[in-house]
């Protein structure tokens, strides 16, 4: 995740040739990428039902391939070492060529480490025609955005009208200028832009609607189907005033940052990916719609999946963590997020968890502290900061709200953190890259191929410090297998956290966090 800052595409402001035209382009492909990833998972996954329950009965007899996923993380790391210069402002056309293909080769291997090609293969014929319907539905729907400028002001107007009416029962002494579209209160106030009119959002929900009842034609029932598309259009529009209304809410309150900040480019997608899946449930369901009811497997959706219990925690930090970015602005307020998303996974399944052994011993409380000192080491060696202080936003709050923030913070990295991220990588990869039926790989057991790639993928989590986060997977790998106990794994880890807590609070060495 700390690697991501190196693909800001505003560095590539003012660029020449190809880099420009990524520039130039970018905004257009984010909504391209997005609306066709929601368009081919909702119609491709349908389509390709039998497809996908053929091939799930066969993974588990498919080892990964070592080989391809060693390759992976070439490419993976020729691709961080040119982004790097890329977004650092040097190198021209071929340099970005380069680094396309590299990025390409690394999603491609990853793919084709974790299932054959011939598997994904298909895939995509099961899904017949459904990919080029959501690439046809993606482009047609940024076409359409594009294309009905001409709409964007008078709707703007309307989209002014209510959101004036939302906001008159949460605010006093509104300010609402219909000739600049100009709303809000002396605090904050915001002008929306015909850009901003909820046309694109509409549009988008328009053909996504329509591109979904003529692919599930058969499941539903006309005309009443029908009526779907206009209810679908108008939610998208309303949600769309609804985030601007929320937008105005939240800048009042004294959060501007976050308003224009994450808030401002994320909830527009959020919702329509929200709405988009809602609609194809709701299709489903309904039972003046759809034609007949959708069987319900027993149990629950994680009821027979072991892996779940391994990664859903890690996964949980990863999500809660882009939502928390997504609502803030220079400063992350909402990081406890993280700490209740991984505690409630690790709730769901600790009847799966309570099976490992937790014990542990002073040995893994060494390794933890070994790996302090290595952390330490090599973040001077790679030019870490001397000293630096407390961020200013967080020093300059409330004393409850700033003890509460460092309160949560440590606990995540000292209990949930280590619990997570020792599952997913010690727990799961570990063994999952020895034998698709990972269960039957004891904790002692591994392969250097196993050991090496996963505490690689370990340490690209970290950033600047991979390889500081490389050297400590190993160690936490030594600690696991050395008694086969998953507690003396997450003990060293947790050691580690604790005291790197103690010397960022104690030693103002905040950008260790």
């Amino acid at each position: 995740m700390g690697l991501s800052v190196w693909l800001d595409a505003g560095a590539l402001s003012g660029r020449h040739g190809l880099l420009g035209a990524v520039h130039s382009w970018g905004a257009w492909t984010v909504r391209f990428v997005l609306a066709f990833a929601v368009f081919v998972a909702v119609f491709g996954a349908r389509k390709a039902r039998l497809a996908l329950q053929r091939i799930a009965g066969q993974l588990p007899e498919i080892p990964v391939s070592r080989r391809i996923l060693a390759a992976h993380f070439g490419a993976l790391l020729v691709f961080i070492a040119v982004s790097a210069r890329l977004f650092g402002g040097a190198g021209g056309d071929f340099l970005a060529w380069f680094w396309l293909a590299a990025g390409a080769t690394a999603v491609a291997l990853a793919a084709s480490a974790v299932m054959p090609p011939a598997l994904w293969l298909q895939v995509v014929r099961g899904m017949g025609k459904a990919c080029v319907y959501a690439a046809i539905a993606a482009i047609a729907a940024c076409a359409l955005g594009n294309s009905g400028r001409s709409l964007w002001v008078p709707l703007a107007r309307l989209t002014f009208g209510v959101v004036t009416a939302l906001l008159r029962p949460f605010l006093g002494g509104i300010t609402a200028d219909p000739a600049s579209l100009t709303i809000g209160t002396a605090r904050f106030a915001v002008i929306i832009a015909p850009e901003c009119s909820g046309f694109e959002g509409a549009g988008l929900m328009l053909l996504f609607a329509i591109a979904w009842l003529w692919i599930c034609r058969g499941e539903c029932r006309f005309p009443q189907a029908l009526v779907l598309i206009p209810v679908g259009v108008s939610m998208a529009w309303l949600l769309n005033a609804v985030r601007i209304a929320a937008l105005i809410l939240i800048g009042n309150a004294g959060a501007q940052a976050i308003a224009m900040g994450g808030f401002h480019s994320q909830a527009g997608w959020m919702a329509f990916i929200a709405l988009a899946l809602g609609f194809s449930v709701a299709a489903r369901r309904a039972p003046w719609i759809a034609a007949r009811q959708p069987e319900r497997a027993p149990g629950g959706v994680f009821s027979e999946n072991p892996t779940a219990a391994y990664l859903m925690p890690f996964l949980a930090i990863l999500a809660s963590a882009m939502l928390s970015r997504a609502a803030s602005s220079g400063f992350e307020w909402f990081y406890p997020i993280r700490l209740l998303a991984a505690a409630a996974m690790l709730w769901m399944f600790r009847r799966k968890l309570a099976t490992l052994d937790w014990r542990c011993g002073w040995p893994a409380v060494a390794l933890g502290s070994l790996v302090f000192l290595l952390w330490l080491g090599l973040d001077r060696l790679l030019g870490g900061q001397a000293g630096n202080a407390m961020p200013s936003a967080l020093a300059a709050s409330p004393a409850p709200a700033r003890i509460g923030w460092l309160a949560s913070r440590v606990l995540a990295a000292v209990v949930t953190v280590p619990i997570a991220e020792e599952l997913a990588f010690r727990g799961f990869l570990l063994r999952r890259l020895i034998s698709s039926d990972f269960e039957s790989i004891t904790f002692r057991t591994f392969t250097y191929v196993s050991l090496f790639a996963s505490s690689l993928a370990f340490g690209l989590l970290h950033g600047r410090l991979w390889l500081a986060g490389a050297l400590a997977g190993l160690i936490y790998a030594f600690a696991l297998l050395r008694r086969g106990r998953m507690g003396d794994a997450v003990a060293a880890h947790a050691t580690t956290n604790a005291l790197l807590a103690a010397w960022v609070l104690g030693f103002n060495q905040w950008h260790l966090w």
